[in-house]
């Protein structure tokens, strides 16, 4: 049973939905804490006001195993971002706002449609700046018999905060984890303190759902499952990321050693972001997984890659 149908039926969905539509009037939905008044039309960092802004949604085959099954996963994804990645591949989406603006009702359709169409979950890709419009939506999606789990896909860049107020809403939290150098961080996605706040953003999510869970078809049910990007010349910092993942989080961590990196958006105003990723330096990445001690490790052989 998903999570948030036992908040539903107490009614304490309601209270959720109430405490992180107040984080908008003078926006803490994020990290970057704009303060601006999102209710009234103003923007922050997201260039997100009120209302969600949706780019696509659909069945997806191209997400990890656990997540897709034999239907896909069911994604929507929201356009703008709170991060400014210099390579983001999806750049279209996450810095140039291409999508429609949808309102409550349009978005809980679109969960009741990835329903109906057999997807395994509900995959809220890059949900961190819509936290409060997505629960407004999922509210009504569970009165009209939305029944799936919930994936929440992010940058990784989430606060605890608000984290606190999808506890007991979402059952697979998704996140990214990109950088262990904060001066790397803020070069390359324009965001400061990201490893602390990662960090502190990774323990809520697996206080809240713990180690992945599938059932017996593999799917995934609940839990917390990391997708670390390997960058070139070692940027991402992947030695770090991962002795962190296996010493504060856990051994047993489900987590995705991903390879798909290659230049694009503004990636080659940076000599070392300029080239792909090369396989000596994946290998390289999946061996410190090994040896850190983490068992359940996804990853995707440079030359078989697929696109993010």
């Amino acid at each position: 049973m998903a999570a948030y149908l036992e908040l539903y039926h107490n009614g304490k969905l309601a209270e959720k939905v109430e405490a992180a539509k107040a984080l908008l009037k003078n926006c803490q939905v994020c990290p970057h804490h704009c303060g601006v008044n999102r209710l009234a039309g103003e923007i922050g960092k997201c260039r997100t006001a009120g209302a969600a802004v949706v780019s696509s949604y659909g069945p997806h085959f191209g997400e990890e195993a656990p997540l897709v099954g034999k239907h896909g996963s069911g994604t929507i994804f929201f356009t703008n971002c709170n991060l400014k990645c210099l390579f983001c591949q999806n750049h279209k989406i996450s810095q140039l706002g291409e999508g429609t603006e949808v309102n409550k009702e349009e978005l809980a359709k679109m969960m009741l449609d990835l329903q109906s169409r057999g997807c395994h979950n509900i995959n809220f890709v890059s949900p961190t700046h819509v936290v409060p419009q997505i629960l407004e939506a999922l509210e009504i999606a569970v009165n009209q018999g939305l029944r799936l789990p919930l994936v929440y896909n992010s940058g990784g860049y989430d606060s605890v905060k608000t984290l606190k107020i999808l506890d007991g809403i979402v059952d697979i939290y998704m996140p990214d984890m990109k950088y262990s150098d904060e001066k790397t961080a803020e070069e390359l996605s324009g965001i400061n303190n990201y490893p602390y706040i990662n960090q502190a953003a990774l323990k809520e999510m697996h206080r809240q759902v713990g180690d992945l869970q599938t059932d017996k078809d593999g799917i995934a049910i609940k839990g917390l499952l990391i997708r670390h990007l390997v960058l070139p010349h070692g940027l991402a910092g992947t030695k770090e990321t991962i002795k962190f993942v296996a010493e504060e989080i856990s051994q047993n961590s489900y987590v995705n050693v991903m390879a798909q990196y290659h230049p694009c958006y503004k990636a080659f105003q940076i000599p070392q972001l300029a080239r792909p990723l090369s396989k000596q330096e994946f290998l390289e990445a999946v061996e410190m997984a090994i040896s850190a001690g983490i068992n359940r490790l996804d990853r995707v052989h440079p030359v078989t890659v697929r696109a993010i």
